[in-house]
């Protein structure tokens, strides 16, 4: 199925060649594949660049039951129900069912090995992707056989279980506004995705967030009120799909979903002077001010904790679901980009605080890098 010439022989060990000597940045052997369950033994072993997996062209496609043509650094594959996608070496632009697409990271040439990217070609041809994080393990799922079944092959008879224990009673716990919204198409390739929950009695530290499978909930803020998260990248241009998942504070569990579209706006967001400034001592009412876009629209967030860790500057929980222990307070830039956002906690004096700032350009919904500082109740 992978026939090369000699002159693209030639041309592949030049690059990888060349790929080789650029490639130090590059985390490699250290993830896993599964498919329907199942490892997949590939060889050579995925690559990790610029946060992106990626897998060697051969075996792949075949495992997700596409035919592939290889031809002059262009990829032409064909799936099932009729998908297809169209990749070329080391470049951005692709071509799914007919329509164009851009890549974060173009696919490139190792040695003799072509390198694809793993979880837009998986979703191109109709598998879904989830991303173990923890133990740096992609799942991929595409309804078919697992490997090493039989094509069409009834499933092993199974030993009789135990009946699982009752989930508690669902959660009254919802999504009350998301961001974008539902269906939303936004011009703006990052933009802040958000969710306000109908009331505040989840608990943050059950929260789970993803997007297109990916759980990104460490770089989420997560509290009883609701959840932000502020891609540290550029999406891919298209659909969408959010999952927040969690339990209230008596253990019952509640899910929310909703999908929307993002562009290809590149405006720059940003948040600068914020004020008060790194490791401040504050009362319990203050006000925290900076400047970002003019217009755009600024969340900002403070939780009592029980001492500033690393898990509050990048998990950012924020309160354990009291009533007073966290607050958010939401205002408009104005027209040269200053905010000022009123803040009043109930905290005793030498209590730590986390201050989280999110701001989101009003026109393309372009997420600035969030702002996350430790603080004191002096």
């Amino acid at each position: 199925m992978f026939q090369f010439s000699k002159t693209a022989r030639a041309v592949a060990a030049a690059a990888g060649a060349v790929a080789l000597c650029t490639s130090i940045a590059l985390a490699q052997g250290d993830v896993s594949v599964t498919l329907n369950g199942a490892p997949l033994n590939l060889n050579p072993a995925p690559q990790e660049r610029a946060g992106r997996v990626f897998v060697p062209l051969r075996g792949v496609f075949e495992q997700l039951g596409a035919s592939v043509v290889y031809q002059d650094g262009t990829i032409n594959a064909q799936g099932r129900g009729n998908r297809s996608v169209s990749l070329h070496i080391g470049s951005t632009q692709a071509m799914v069912d007919g329509q164009a697409q851009t890549l974060d990271v173009a696919p490139f040439i190792i040695g003799a090995s072509t390198y694809v990217p793993l979880r837009f070609v998986s979703q191109a041809l109709g598998a879904s992707v989830n991303y173990d994080a923890a133990n740096r393990i992609v799942a991929l799922a595409n309804g078919g056989p697992q490997q090493g079944s039989p094509q069409g092959a009834p499933p092993p008879p199974q030993a009789m279980q135990p009946p699982p224990p009752a989930l508690p009673q669902h959660s009254t716990v919802a999504l009350a506004a998301v961001f974008p919204g539902r269906g939303e198409s936004v011009p703006a390739r990052r933009p802040t995705i958000e969710a306000n929950f109908n009331e505040p009695r989840a608990n943050p530290n059950s929260i789970r967030i993803d997007v297109d499978g990916l759980n990104v909930t460490d770089q989420s803020s997560r509290s009883p009120r609701g959840v932000v998260f502020s891609p540290p990248s550029d999406l891919q241009s298209g659909p969408h799909q959010v999952r927040i998942s969690g339990t209230d504070m008596t253990g019952a569990p509640f899910e929310g979903r909703w999908s929307f579209n993002s562009g290809t706006s590149t405006v720059v967001n940003m948040i600068t002077d914020v004020h008060p400034g790194p490791d401040a001592n504050v009362h319990d009412q203050f006000t925290v001010s900076g400047h970002t876009l003019p217009g755009a629209r600024v969340v900002v967030q403070v939780a009592t904790v029980n001492r500033p860790t690393a898990a509050n500057v990048v998990g950012q929980l924020l309160g354990n679901g009291g009533a007073n222990d966290n607050v958010r307070s939401e205002v408009i830039a104005d027209g040269n980009g200053y905010f000022a956002a009123p803040i009043e906690i109930q905290a005793h004096p030498g209590q730590p605080l986390t201050l989280v700032v999110d701001s989101t350009d009003a026109q393309t919904k372009s997420a600035a890098p969030r702002v996350v500082r430790n603080l004191t109740i002096e």
